[in-house]
């Protein structure tokens, strides 16, 4: 979790939302790692754990990945919550929840949908405080500056 934190430091320093993510391969080498670079990009689907699962697939050379965690400082939204299960990823390891949008139990729980035909474990709560101190942080920091973020 400190590596995705520290990809979560990078977005803020980019002025996007302070959210990271890295996959581990079933050695616990980091494989692919990301941070939100939705504003950079100007690209919707640029969120830290698409960027990242997609550096894994490409070092991997495949997009089932088997045997590989996932780890995010925010609860996962419905679009990252199901790349993770098509992907494949065996567990997801998670810092702070989202209330608004998380997809892992918060607002819907995807990863854990008896319909879906694969089902990651759930580790959530990972340095919980840390993760949601980052995003509360920004958050308070352009609120302050009149930003409407």
């Amino acid at each position: 979790m400190r590596l995705a934190l520290a990809e979560a430091s990078a977005a803020g320093d980019e002025d996007e939302i302070p959210v990271g993510a890295v996959v581990l391969d079933p050695d616990g080498r980091v494989v692919g790692r990301g941070h939100n670079i939705r504003e950079q990009s100007a690209d919707p689907t640029a969120h830290a754990e698409i960027v990242a699962l997609r550096g894994a697939a490409v070092v991997l050379g495949t997009w089932r990945l088997d045997g590989c965690t996932l780890v995010v400082t925010l609860e996962p939204c419905a679009m990252c919550a199901g790349a993770t299960v098509l992907g494949r990823v065996e567990r997801l390891v998670m810092g702070a929840w989202s209330p608004d949008g998380g997809a892992v139990g918060s607002l819907w729980d995807v990863v854990r949908d008896r319909r879906t035909g694969y089902r990651p474990e759930v580790v959530a709560g990972v340095l919980e405080e840390e993760c949601s101190a980052l995003l509360a942080g920004w958050f308070a920091e352009r609120r302050s500056a009149g930003s409407t973020d």
